[in-house]
């Protein structure tokens, strides 16, 4: 039996861009993709703590140590520039393997870069 667990947690970003007019997704500085094991075009949940949204998107790469986290598209209307969110990933494994899984966490600072 499979099941779905946390893979990687970008916990307490600061949306610095919302794009209403863009093909969709999250943009996400590299640097950031690369510490939590998120990578580009993948499936993500997005949690907004200022507001209580939750939606799932897709990653876009961003350009690396900028602190990029610009939510694209109808997603745009669901965050506001400066609002903090939790990006979340998610994998499927087997319930044994699962058991034994951790995920990767990262807590940037308050500009979105990596501590």
């Amino acid at each position: 039996m499979n099941i779905e667990v946390l893979k990687s947690k970008i916990h307490r970003v600061k949306v610095t861009q919302a794009e209403l007019h863009y093909v969709g997704s999250i943009t996400i500085d590299e640097a950031l993709m690369e510490a939590s094991n998120i990578i580009e075009n993948e499936k993500v949940q997005i949690v907004n703590i200022n507001n209580g949204e939750r939606f799932e998107t897709y990653v876009i790469k961003g350009e690396k140590n900028t602190g990029v986290i610009c939510l694209n598209g109808p997603a745009a209307r669901k965050v506001a520039v400066g609002d903090i969110v939790i990006v979340i990933a998610y994998a499927s494994m087997d319930f044994e393997e699962a058991k034994k899984w951790k995920p990767t966490l990262i807590f940037p600072d308050a500009n979105n870069r990596l501590i």
